[in-house]
């Protein structure tokens, strides 16, 4: 691939960061099923405030239903499953076709589980297609300005969800380690005082997650 347009760049950013969010809430989503099924808690209710989406559910048994599968609800995983594919379609002469076919298999699979009385075997069928995509982007992608937006955006979704989930300090340090690199070779204008403000954040043992958040939200 030559010359990366802007619009270009910003799709292969977004694809990233698409992916990246519904594996993350998804896998969070999936940890957490169980205990939303056996137990009279409301956990989802903290879920939504940690990733700043609106409570819309009426219970848990409706968060539990309409969160993965409601294509109408623009916070649902499958809405971010379906804005990934819209980018990635786009997308098709510089990411392949097989590339964008694990994509298209993850939304086959999400569709499944949504009429499935025990999803979850579907989900996980989801999660591993995601990781196949990304295994497509490295095996398939020749330009490495092209694998690495498409890894800055998946980097910068991680350490958001990671923030907002409030994950360990050592987790959060490993994906700001691995995303400086990223950004730094994608070819793109970038804000370098916001990557050195994220090694500075990461230094307490205690985190500000918030400030976690506004700093890996403005790179570019």
């Amino acid at each position: 691939m030559g010359i990366i347009s802007i619009e270009q760049a910003d799709r292969l950013l977004w694809l990233g960061r698409y992916t990246e969010r519904v594996y993350t809430t998804l896998k969070s989503y999936c940890q957490s099923y169980d205990t939303m099924i056996d137990k009279v808690i409301n956990n989802y209710v903290e879920f939504c405030s940690s990733i700043d989406i609106p409570n819309i559910y009426l219970n848990r048994e409706d968060f539990i239903t309409r969160y993965p599968f409601d294509a109408s609800n623009p916070d649902s995983i499958i809405s971010n499953l379906n804005r990934a594919y819209d980018n990635a379609i786009v997308l098709r002469e510089s990411i392949g076709s097989e590339t964008l076919a694990y994509i298209q298999l993850a939304i086959y699979e999400m569709n499944k589980a949504a009429s499935s009385t025990a999803p979850l075997i579907e989900l996980q069928k989801v999660t591993d297609n995601l990781i196949a995509f990304y295994g497509m982007v490295d095996d398939q992608i020749d330009s490495e300005n092209v694998r690495n937006i498409i890894k800055s955006g998946k980097r910068i979704e991680r350490i958001d969800m990671y923030a907002r989930f409030g994950a360990n300090k050592k987790r959060i340090t490993r994906e700001v380690h691995r995303l400086i690199p990223r950004v730094e070779h994608s070819g793109l204008d970038y804000d370098a005082q916001k990557l050195k403000n994220l090694e500075v954040l990461i230094e307490p043992d205690e985190l500000d997650y918030y400030k976690i958040v506004e700093e890996v939200e403005s790179i570019f």
